[in-house]
């Protein structure tokens, strides 16, 4: 295809301190088959050399531009600092993390997937993170879903599909017509914009692995999954947008499960010995600030639900402590219930967000 012929896709790359990878990423970018592209790199004031490989390439590549933030900006408000640099013309926006990269075949196949089904707001496909495939869930061929059942299959299910932005491609209108795109206040908001925007687009998805998502044990999602702060965004998102996508029936039902597996956490947590203050304030505040509010008693009774599982079970429940059971795996007990519940994949969900452009 000519490329005059294709739509412009605008590719950004937010960057804080990642040297050793951003020319990895940024080769990645030149590699595509799909040539109608302009790139935009944003520095959030660098310390280790980052800018100057961003320098280097946009010296050499006419169509890499290079931004420098003034201030360094905490993950969320870099990332909208970055997506306000998408070209006017576009017509769709690619996020590639700076530790990340995307396969040469990834935004052709994505925007092939978009051109043709122009009710599509988000695309997404499979992603590599370290040797694992990611982000698996919905039946072949499935290319375009609508947003209200892909966000059921997440309410209902725990299938989430949407992976990371670097996994994604955004149509542009919808990230200018959302300012700022990302939710500062939520650690992932990159979840909760999916959410937001399939209110009103469909979601179209690719079957083929496209990105790659670095494992780094020293990384914001590393930093996250400790706390489990993945928990409490999920808990923002089933509250504030649940109703939109639930009837009252399953809302409830699903909030009480929600609740359950939520309580059934911090008792395993308390189990095997977690007591420091950091841990404790933030699900006691994610859970007020939810309006579901912490309960000593909730805890004590779920305390007491896995010692009497102990007693019965020995095993399971030390198989339970080290794993992390799916938040809404009760709801297989609805079945008879007449809820539309959809079979389960196995799957779990995995939120991991980019984490080399700023800090908590």
């Amino acid at each position: 295809m000519d490329k005059s012929s294709q739509p412009l896709v605008s590719i950004v790359t937010p960057v804080y301190n990642c040297a050793e990878f951003l020319a990895e990423c940024i080769e990645s970018v030149l590699a595509q088959t799909y040539q109608h592209w302009d790139y935009m790199i944003v520095d959030n004031c660098s310390t280790d050399g980052s800018l100057e490989i961003a320098l280097r390439y946009a010296a050499k590549y006419p169509r890499i531009r290079v931004h420098q933030n003034e201030e360094f900006l905490r993950v969320c408000a870099n990332h909208n600092v970055t997506l306000r640099q998408i070209s006017p013309e576009a017509t769709y926006c690619k996020v590639v993390f700076a530790d990340d990269w995307i396969f040469p075949e990834c935004i052709e196949r994505m925007v092939a997937v978009a051109e043709e089904h122009p009710s599509v707001g988000i695309v997404g496909a499979y992603g590599l993170q370290g040797n694992a495939v990611m982000w698996t869930g919905l039946p072949y061929p499935s290319t375009c879903i609508s947003g209200r059942d892909v966000c059921r299959l997440l309410f209902l299910q725990d299938i989430y599909v949407f992976g990371t932005p670097n996994s994604l491609l955004y149509r542009a209108d919808l990230v200018r017509s959302h300012d700022p795109f990302y939710n500062e206040r939520n650690l992932h908001a990159d979840m909760e914009v999916c959410v937001v925007l399939l209110k009103n687009s469909d979601f179209g998805f690719v079957h083929q692995i496209l990105s790659f998502k670095r494992e780094r044990p020293e990384s914001l999602g590393a930093i996250s999954d400790d706390i489990n702060t993945l928990l409490a965004g999920k808990l923002h998102d089933f509250m504030t947008h649940g109703p939109d996508y639930l009837t009252r029936e399953e809302f409830d039902v699903c909030l009480g499960w929600f609740v359950s597996e939520y309580y059934n956490f911090l008792a395993a947590r308390l189990m095997q010995g977690r007591r420091d203050a950091k841990f404790w304030d933030y699900h006691k505040r994610k859970l007020t600030e939810e309006r579901v509010g912490f309960s000593q008693f909730r805890l004590l009774k779920a305390i007491l639900a896995r010692v009497c599982r102990g007693v019965l079970n020995p095993n399971k429940v030390v198989e339970s402590m080290i794993g992390n059971r799916g938040i809404f795996a009760g709801l297989e007990r609805h079945r008879g219930s007449g809820l539309p519940v959809a079979p389960r994949t196995g799957h779990k969900s995995k939120d991991e967000r980019c984490d080399s452009d700023g800090a908590m």
